[in-house]
């Protein structure tokens, strides 16, 4: 069993380095995407002689067999570099959210060190691709850090209104019926007058595939098929809300699939579980299909909103940042995201006019 210890860099904000970045993985996805060392080496900026000292060095000390070339024949991952590529990948889009949590507190800490002028503005949100973006776009041109918590939807929610955070992200459909599952997980959660709604963004929801969609998946109903192997996303998560929305609106019963007993936590992750063969299909964002080169069958458009309570509506990190939702500049790039339409975009919204499932008696069973 081989340790794992994690470090990490401070760099200026135009430098660019993946998180948890290790040399050898990344050799190896170059060797993988290029077929070649030499061509690999190119890829990392690196000479040829390096590329190929490290990967022997590397198989000395993991005791296996990384790469096998030969001379005039394109060079391939053994089974075991295969294997150990798929498994960081694997393990990276599990814990992306956990690591921009991370790298939130960190930078956190940081700002205020640096600059006792800087603002922070503390968020429980859905894990969205989007939000990474803001994030750094705040601290360019707002010199506020939103100090992002990432959590489910229903988790979000929680923590605003338990005073945990001041700012709550969340996703849901916006045409479920009063009875719906998606009424009754949010419901009690929203009360217009105390919960002021903003809209952030439009996205679109579907089943992510293996690259060509060599199953043939068109819809819903094609879930059922026996044996199909399906990636559930994780209790409390919106898109677990939405994907139950989803079955019930089409008559299917929950029980008719073939669920993996494991559970994704993000987007990214239920991506690279398709992606890695463990799943033939799960439901997430177009963004997260399209970064990973799967195949997207789109189902639904859903929306994704910030949540404040109504006294936090004028903090002036607040407002700073409705503002910057609101500019052109910071909408063209929401814009540019696969699935992602401004919609709304920093505008306060009417509570029951967008969530018509929402009302003050509950409804009756």
């Amino acid at each position: 069993m081989h340790r794992v210890h994690l470090t990490y860099t401070l760099q200026g904000r135009d430098q660019v380095q993946r998180d948890l970045h290790h040399p050898l993985l990344a050799m190896l996805a170059a060797v993988h995407d290029t077929g070649s060392i030499n061509a690999a080496a190119r890829q990392l900026s690196m000479s040829y002689r390096h590329v190929w000292g490290e990967l022997k060095r590397w198989e000395t000390e993991l005791g296996h067999t990384l790469v096998s070339w030969s001379k005039g024949r394109a060079a391939l991952l053994s089974p075991f570099g295969e294997k150990l590529l798929w498994a960081e990948r694997r393990a990276q889009a599990r814990l992306a959210p956990q690591v921009e949590a991370l790298r939130s507190e960190l930078e956190r800490a940081f700002a205020i060190a640096f600059d006792d002028s800087a603002g922070v503005l503390p968020m429980a949100a859905s894990h969205d691709d989007a939000l990474p973006l803001l994030r750094q776009r705040a601290l360019d041109e707002r010199r506020l850090h939103l100090d992002v918590q990432f959590t489910g939807s229903l988790g979000a929610l929680h923590a605003l209104n338990e005073g945990r955070c001041l700012l709550a992200g969340f996703h849901a459909l916006t045409d479920a019926p009063p009875r719906s599952p998606t009424a009754q997980a949010y419901r009690a959660l929203l009360k217009p007058g105390r919960h002021k709604l903003v809209g952030f963004a439009r996205r679109t929801q579907g089943l992510m595939l293996a690259p060509g969609n060599p199953l043939g998946v068109r819809s819903l109903a094609d879930l059922q098929r026996p044996g199909l192997r399906l990636a559930q996303r994780e209790p409390g998560t919106g898109s677990r809300v939405v994907f139950e929305e989803l079955l019930a609106a089409a008559r299917i019963a929950p029980e008719s699939l073939t669920a993996l007993a494991h559970t994704e936590p993000s987007h990214r992750s239920a991506a690279e579980a398709v992606a890695s063969g463990q799943a033939d299909v799960c439901i997430g964002i177009e963004a997260a299909a399209r970064a990973r080169g799967l195949a997207f069958v789109p189902l639904a458009h859903e929306r994704y909103f910030l949540v404040v309570l109504q006294p936090t509506l004028e903090h002036p990190h607040v407002r700073s940042l409705l503002e910057l939702l609101r500019t052109p500049r910071w909408q063209a790039e929401l814009n540019k995201l696969p699935g992602y339409a401004a919609d709304d975009c920093g505008q306060v919204l009417s509570l029951r006019r967008v969530l018509p499932w929402w009302n003050y008696r509950k409804p009756k069973r």
